[in-house]
């Protein structure tokens, strides 16, 4: 397969500059250095686009990178037959087309020296500075001579670990690996295989993550013709059968030029074809296209207001498709992409889809960090908060694959997590109890929520809190959940072999396997062992403080509300001259009042002593029960029954029957209670009565 064979985006419909003529770089590079005046001819394309995004640019350094990589890489040849120089150069326009600074194309100028010259880090730290070295040695391999079979994984741990200090290390390297995919031709088939898989499944998805969709969707198409060669080229087919059905979306494009053009609102609108994987994927999802699935409308304005504006115009003169509606301005994606994404029918009843965005939300959208230039240069009257350096891509999926991959010196294990990491195309931000945020894959779950948060801490997490209510810990978390984690104080509590049915993050997956392999017992330390009720009796009498208007009736609280003062309450009598007290929203009281029985008015005496049942929801732990019960004689209260039910989900339900020497300090004996670690509820019994 030619090299132009293996080149889908040859075509270029996305960018108007010719493709160079890598040959013509060849030669000209081979006549060496030019006047003293102006830059050699092989490295002016890199200067012209350089200069249409950075006008001012000292082009002086370039010129002295470019001849140090010239002259070191002089004799060396590509497999293609073409001078060695001609890939740098490559590396170096494709960052300048997308607005890289000049340091950055410095170090891409130089990225291959120290690797496969004479050239030392030292040498480039003294000609060019300590950051353009620190660039260099991010993107330069790890000998095989010293790391055998490991050194393709231990190189990108190493890119990765320079990345989470400068991401302009990533930028470089896939630019590099777009490059050495455009000219992938010239390699044995197996090879060629070997070097998409890798580029699909780990440098693909870190150029999703860093927002450089001009070099994502490239490598998609170039990976897409080498391992599906077949369902490419029945896509190019498709699409050259389809090319005379674009009209339909020449017409909408007018149509949005005219309506916008009467509102006032300055705007470009652009065909904006898909890329052969795009087309692909559509394909497979419609079935049949239409001239309008090849394309989407791009609708470009200055300011983010009137990006709502368009919006406001297009649904009221066309009829949009709410389904399709998503606003990433407002919540804008963890890769930075900022854009509204809607779809409107036109008269003839064509629907297109439709991006509106700023220019600047363009450029980013397209370049991700590289059009942030270096992020690491402060901005005047801006302080950093706490002395760190703002970069937008550290707090979430960077800052959670380095923690990882510290706990994985197998290289094995690290490029089998990388992949299966990268693999989750999607994030969510969930916020924690404290009002701090997580950003986690989607299909996270509150296992994962607890080791972001407390790292091997969360192997003592006994349960959570999501949005206000209780939720086991394999629970599947949404964007903008609200969670809360809670501990048990037993530091030699430790996770279930189960959390890992539930685990979606390489971390918390790292973490549990450790633990799980350190403790060869395996599953975590469960809540005491189901017990039978347990009768405590109590020092003191059991005295109903309650007053009816009944000569010589017995009375007596019901057990399956138990009232204390000073609920309202209300009586009923029973068999034997008895009188049984109740709640009033007692649930047994409505089914005497169905059955036509006498209410019999009840009030309370002086007595201050008073029996309750209070139940006790906790999560399971060793020595709850011992916390309980002390809490309980802290308080004053005597246990008269108590009863422990077999743990369901790992958590355990607590009856008590308690007597209190006085009424009034029911609600602290409730607080104390609650505030022992595991329990998340405590409430009076109100259920039916077996009698009244």
């Amino acid at each position: 397969m030619s090299a132009e064979a293996t080149n889908p985006g040859a075509h270029s419909r996305r960018r108007g500059r010719p493709r160079i003529d890598l040959r013509r770089l060849g030669r000209a590079a081979l006549l060496g250095p030019a006047a003293r005046d102006r830059l050699p001819d092989a490295i002016g394309h890199v200067a012209d686009a350089h200069r249409a995004h950075h006008p001012d640019a000292d082009l002086a350094v370039l010129h002295k990178a470019y001849v140090l990589a010239e002259s070191s890489h002089r004799g060396q040849f590509r497999k293609s037959g073409e001078p060695y120089i001609t890939h740098p150069l490559a590396v170096t326009l494709i960052l300048a087309e997308l607005g890289a600074e000049t340091t950055t194309l410095t170090a891409s100028l130089l990225h291959d020296t120290v690797e496969d010259t004479e050239v030392t880090l030292d040498q480039v730290r003294t000609e060019f500075g300590a950051e353009v070295c620190y660039l260099v040695d991010g993107v330069t391999k790890l000998e095989k001579v010293d790391y055998g079979a490991a050194a393709e994984p231990e190189t990108f741990r190493k890119m990765l670990v320079a990345t989470g200090n400068d991401v302009r290390v990533m930028s470089i390297k896939l630019a590099d690996r777009l490059h050495n995919m455009r000219t992938l031709g010239v390699m044995r088939p197996e090879k060629q295989a070997r070097i998409a898989k890798v580029t699909r499944d780990v440098l693909i998805p870190l150029a999703e993550r860093l927002g450089v969709q001009a070099l994502k969707t490239e490598l998609e198409d170039l990976v897409f013709a080498i391992l599906h060669p077949e369902e490419y080229e029945r896509t190019r087919a498709l699409i050259a059968d389809n090319s005379s059905a674009s009209g339909a979306l020449d017409t909408m494009a007018e149509s949005f030029r005219s309506v916008l053009r009467d509102a006032g609102i300055a705007a470009e609108v652009l065909i904006r074809p898909r890329h052969f994987v795009s087309v692909h994927r559509i394909s497979l999802k419609r079935g049949e296209l239409r001239g309008t699935d090849l394309g989407r409308l791009l609708v470009l304005v200055g300011e983010d207001a009137d990006c709502y504006g368009v919006l406001g115009e297009l649904h009221t003169c066309f009829t949009p498709v709410i389904s399709e509606f998503k606003d990433f301005i407002a919540a804008p994606k963890f890769n930075l992409y900022q854009s509204l994404h809607t779809a409107v029918a036109g008269p003839e009843g064509a629907v297109a889809e439709v991006l509106i965005r700023t220019h600047q939300m363009h450029k980013v959208a397209e370049a991700g960090v590289i059009a942030l230039g270096n992020p690491y240069v402060p901005v005047e009257g801006v302080e950093p908060a706490d002395g760190e350096r703002a970069d937008p891509t550290r707090p979430g999926w960077l800052s959670r694959l380095l923690d990882w991959q510290q706990s994985t010196p197998d290289p094995d294990t690290f490029w089998t997590s990388l992949r299966a990491d990268l693999a989750q195309d999607r994030e969510i931000t969930v916020f924690r109890a404290d009002g701090g945020m997580l950003g986690l894959p989607a299909g996270a779950s509150c296992v994962d929520a607890a080791y972001a948060q407390y790292g091997e801490e969360a192997h003592a997490c006994i349960g959570a809190r999501v949005n206000g209510r209780l939720a086991t810990l394999s629970t599947v978390l949404s964007d903008g959940d609200t969670v809360h984690l809670l501990l048990a104080q037993d530091a030699a509590s430790g996770p279930s072999p189960d959390w890992l049915d539930h685990a979606r993050t390489p971390g918390a997956r790292i973490a549990i396997t450790t633990w799980l392999a350190e403790h060869p017992e395996g599953a975590k330390v469960q809540a005491a062992a189901p017990r039978r009720p347990v009768p405590v009796t109590a020092d003191r009498p059991a005295a109903a403080n309650a007053v009816v208007d009944l000569p010589d009736a017995t009375v007596r609280l019901a057990g399956c509300c138990t009232p204390v003062p000073p609920d309202a309450v209300i009586g009923f009598a029973v068999r034997g001259g008895t009188v049984t007290v109740h709640r009033e929203k007692c649930p047994a009281v409505a089914r005497m009042k169905s059955l036509d029985r006498e209410p019999v008015p009840v009030s309370w005496g002086d007595a201050a002593e008073c029996r309750v049942t209070l139940v006790a929801e906790s999560f399971g732990r060793p020595r709850l029960l011992a916390d309980l019960t002390e809490a309980i004689a802290t308080e004053g209260a005597a246990i008269v029954s108590a009863t422990v039910e077999p743990p369901s989900q790992q958590r355990v339900r607590h009856t008590y029957t308690l007597q209190l020497p006085d009424a009034a300090g029911l609600p602290a004996l409730m607080r104390a209670m609650r505030d022992v670690p595991g329990v998340y509820d405590v409430s009076r019994t109100q259920h039916p009565a077996a009698t009244a």
